[in-house]
């Protein structure tokens, strides 16, 4: 079993280390610590440290789009193909509803990121529109609450 929390600057370090892990790092366009720090200061970003077994197991960046929309800009989780991840969306799907107050998450996934795609339409993201980052194409995905 998962639980989010608010992450601190504290988890910054373990963040970083789940991001340069060689799986993760072709699927993400990874921030250094100063980054993540930058980024964890802006009003609109929310962090959240997914937790199991009292350890942080990944995290997770949502940013506040608008009235309504929730940019869900990143999951990263340490053990890959246990489920962590799926069992994570699903509570910030949640999250997003009950605490937000928003009726639409939306995201992107690298096309070539075969394993992300197929969990994000597995839990019901539809794709609605393509974009391109550093000569490789981006699939834009959404799912209303």
């Amino acid at each position: 079993m998962i639980e989010l929390r608010k992450a601190t600057t504290g988890d910054v370090d373990v963040f970083v280390g789940f991001e340069s892990d060689a799986d993760t790092r072709q699927f993400i366009l990874s921030y250094s610590a100063e980054k993540h720090h930058a980024v964890m200061r802006q009003p609109d970003v929310i962090y959240l440290a997914i937790m199991q077994a009292q350890a942080v197991a990944g995290f997770i960046i949502l940013a506040l789009d608008g009235d309504d929309s929730v940019e869900f800009r990143r999951i990263v989780v340490g053990s890959k193909g246990a489920g962590t991840g799926q069992a994570a969306i699903l509570a910030i799907e949640q999250y997003c509803r009950v605490q937000l107050a928003r009726r639409r998450v939306w995201l992107d996934v690298f096309d070539a990121n075969d394993r992300g795609k197929y969990i994000y339409q597995k839990l019901g993201y539809q794709p609605f529109a393509t974009d391109n980052v550093a000569g490789q194409t981006l699939l834009l995905m959404e799912k209303w609450l």
